[in-house]
């Protein structure tokens, strides 16, 4: 695809342009800004890509990681702010997927230990794992503040902190779960996988481009599971205080 061919394909920002003006949305301004930043974004990233694929030095695929972790934290960290130390869990989380998905491709040689394979699947799985951290995040606070009394009523009769809150935490860990799961269960069926699709265009052959999507697949599945499971028991200790009891004023900073 050239230059040109981008601009041609503008066509397909224009019509939501057109549509917001015409039924007074109010979304040209987000939709232009969305538009711009991009096609900034992954131009500059596609040419500091062909750098580091050139390059094929562990340092600055490293220090792409590193750069995706913290754009992810920074992201996330805004559904959770008033949690104690949610930017450090966040971290925490997301570098411990890293680490556990890549260790397994490349200690089991799944894929090759080039740049061209870590970084588009370490993108995946911690974009992924930020999405998950946020749903999770949301699910706990509707949860928490649902379950208030049920909580206080457990800690008031002896319970511990953990005891209090487990329905919540597993309420809210298999909430956050379900898209995964359940877009797993129709994949092929309703849609075709936009990595997927991409390699057949790109001229890869059909099967070869399953077996890989497949292998993208699972692993955002225990992408999913681990981050929701992770950020969950991170971060319930700090709704209570050394007496065991719930910090309700915390849970009102939640809300807001």
């Amino acid at each position: 695809m050239s230059f040109l061919t981008l601009l041609i394909t503008l066509i397909f920002v224009l019509i939501p342009l057109f549509l917001s003006k015409t039924f007074n949305l109010g979304l040209e301004r987000d939709t232009i800004i969305a538009t711009i930043r991009s096609i900034i974004q992954l131009l500059a990233v596609g040419y500091i890509l062909q750098f580091v694929f050139d390059a094929e030095h562990i340092i600055y695929m490293l220090l792409m990681i590193v750069v995706m972790i913290g754009a992810a934290t920074q992201n996330a960290r805004k559904k959770g702010i008033t949690i104690k130390g949610i930017t450090w869990k966040l971290v925490a989380t997301f570098t411990f997927v890293e680490v556990l998905t890549q260790s397994i491709l490349l200690g089991l040689q799944i894929t090759p230990p080039t740049a061209q394979y870590i970084i588009p699947i370490s993108g995946m799985v911690i974009g992924n794992s930020m999405v998950l951290s946020i749903l999770f995040l949301n699910r706990f606070t509707s949860e928490l503040d649902s379950r208030q009394g049920e909580t206080e009523l457990i800690l008031s009769l002896g319970g511990t902190p953990k005891q209090a809150i487990h329905k919540q935490l597993i309420t809210s860990i298999q909430a956050s779960t379900i898209p995964t799961i359940e877009s797993q269960k129709t994949i092929g069926l309703v849609q075709l996988p936009g990595m997927m699709s991409g390699q057949i265009i790109a001229g890869a052959d059909p099967v070869q481009a399953v077996l890989f999507q497949l292998l993208i697949l699972f692993l955002l599945l225990t992408t999913a599971v681990v981050t929701s499971i992770m950020l969950g028991f991170l971060s319930y200790p700090t709704l209570f205080n050394q007496r065991m009891q719930f910090l309700e004023e915390q849970l009102e900073d939640l809300q807001k």
